[in-house]
């Protein structure tokens, strides 16, 4: 049989096998097939890496129908081949893949391979590893079983991962007692690692467990997979300790092979880079000293109101179900449909737009509601045993209770896509009504010393929000994150550190942070 038979056979059996599944089933297992140019694009990089390394022992953890080992069959002779091992947990890959890899010396065992024993002789260890790992979000794992592979992480390379990691970051640190002193493993994990806290796990094993060789990042416009919305990354990696004055590849742009940027990074400065998707387009910024926005604001994030469509509404809802005044609130639609970026107000403080909105507070216990507000007991009711059961809703002492925010003077949408005539991605809102905001913003409230420069001179307000706007939309894009589709997302402590420079210098010197604690956040600020 040719080897291009193998190929064609494995496609036909990918595509069936993934109509069997819906995609919702697919996300929660974290199945993704690898595309097949991409996969014979990271084994023919990965041989390369192997340099005099001619003989072959092959290891993919997560071998789905083989993608991997059909491209390796492309590149070298079955006589250098000497072991194959898969492993794979979805029992209704069995029969096909089996059928279709019988005649090769593939070692394939249908387990889950976190619940194995890695080899303790050299011998029977693996040169190469390539893997797509599943990529199972967090809270498809169970509390039991994320403290059973946390703890063979500590055993594995002595690092201690974080709750909120996904299923591909216990992959990646287990895999590494599989490895050959010297091995090359080549692994297709999501990019979010490179900025979330949680994979600062991630960031130390490649820096301080293994020497951390290049890191091709996608272009997140150019999703790898059809059905998965994440911007992915290749992270080469070599097990042996990191050499001095190390510098690692980044690249960039749609093709491994030839990427369209390209930047070699010193690891020391991967050490305290937070923000490892800054490479290879941005420039090395080094430990810089400037003001950042969480100097002069305290930035939260919006309302979680636990079930919009039940706490947010409008104002003939608000009639027909006869909900009190007093226990509603003007809170501001999400941003595709605010369609201005200064929000104006009538004499009561509600905003001046097309699309009022209120939120429906409540902090009174049953019982007195019942008793005071028998309209408003009655649509509480229609909510009773559904919205009340929601995760936030039931975890509240009053199950229709909000949290308490403030209408903020200044606002920053938390979501959104580049914009072709501007560039730019995140909107500032001047916010001058009496409206709250739900969670799909983020909200800029001055520190004392700004608050009560603010108080005496309303107009400064406007200067600072023209400021915001005029930020560099970069800026605000590298301290964000960047998922599949060119999504980009800013967290409140990411735009924290966005440099407000700008800000400081158009305020009076009895304004601004003392520069003699101008690092971090500033006591007389607060």
């Amino acid at each position: 049989m040719k080897i291009i038979d193998f190929e064609n056979k494995r496609l036909l059996l990918q595509r069936q096998l993934d109509r069997e599944k819906t995609s919702s089933e697919r996300n929660r297992l974290g199945q993704f097939a690898t595309p097949p140019l991409l996969a014979e694009n990271m084994v023919k990089h990965a041989i390369s890496l192997l340099g005099s390394q001619s003989n072959i022992n092959f290891l993919d953890p997560a071998f789905g129908t083989g993608s991997f080992f059909s491209a390796l069959l492309n590149f070298k002779e079955l006589e250098n081949i000497k072991r194959v091992q898969g492993f794979e947990v979805d029992l209704c890959y069995e029969d096909g893949v089996r059928e279709l890899w019988q005649n090769t010396n593939l070692k394939l065992d249908f387990v889950d391979f976190t619940r194995l024993l890695p080899p303790e002789k050299e011998p029977e260890q693996f040169n190469l590893i390539i893997c797509n790992p599943p990529y199972t979000r967090h809270h498809h794992m169970s509390k039991e079983e994320k403290i059973r592979l946390q703890n063979l992480v500590v055993k594995s390379c002595g690092l201690h991962m974080s709750g909120l990691a996904g299923l591909y970051c216990y992959f990646l640190c287990l895999a590494h007692a599989w490895m050959t002193k010297d091995g090359i493993a080549g692994w297709l994990i999501p990019s979010e690692f490179m900025d979330v806290n949680y994979g600062k796990t991630i960031r130390n094993y490649l820096l301080k467990k293994v020497t951390l060789l290049q890191i091709h990042r996608f272009d997140a416009t150019d999703v790898q997979f059809d059905d998965a919305l994440v911007s992915s990354v290749v992270v080469w990696i070599k097990r042996s300790p990191p050499p001095e004055n190390h510098k690692v590849l980044f690249t960039f742009g749609n093709s491994l092979t030839s990427p369209e940027v390209s930047k070699w990074v010193d690891s020391s400065i991967l050490g305290y880079e937070q923000k490892w998707t800054r490479f290879p387009t941005s420039d090395i910024r080094g430990k810089s000293e400037h003001f950042c926005l969480s100097d002069i604001f305290e930035i939260k994030r919006g309302i979680a109101t636990g079930d919009n469509k039940f706490f947010i509404l409008t104002e003939n809802e608000i009639k027909r179900h006869r909900i009190p005044n007093e226990l509603i609130k003007p809170i501001l639609p999400s941003p595709r449909y605010l369609k201005t970026n200064e929000v104006l107000a009538d004499e009561k403080g509600i905003p001046i737009i097309e699309r009022r909105l209120f939120l429906l507070d409540c902090h009174l216990p049953e019982g007195e509601v019942k008793e005071k507000y028998p309209e408003l007991w009655e649509y509480l009711k229609m909510g009773e045993g559904t919205v009340s059961q929601r995760y936030l809703c039931r975890h509240r002492k009053v199950w229709y209770s909000q949290e308490k925010r403030d209408p903020a003077p200044l606002l920053c949408t938390y979501l959104g896509r580049r914009k072709s005539n501007d560039g730019r991605i995140f909107r500032f809102i001047l916010n001058l009504s009496n409206a709250v905001a739900p969670n799909v913003y983020l909200l800029l409230y001055p520190r004392k010393n700004l608050a009560d420069y603010f108080s005496s001179y309303p107009a400064k307000v406007r200067e600072i929000w023209t400021i915001l706007n005029a930020l560099d939309p970069a800026s605000l894009v590298e301290e964000g994150r960047l998922y599949g589709g060119g999504l980009h997302k800013i967290e409140p402590k990411e735009l924290g550190n966005v440099d407000a420079t700008s800000i400081i210098d158009s305020l009076p010197t009895v304004v601004r942070p003392p520069k003699a604690i101008q690092i971090g956040l500033f006591e007389d600020l607060r």
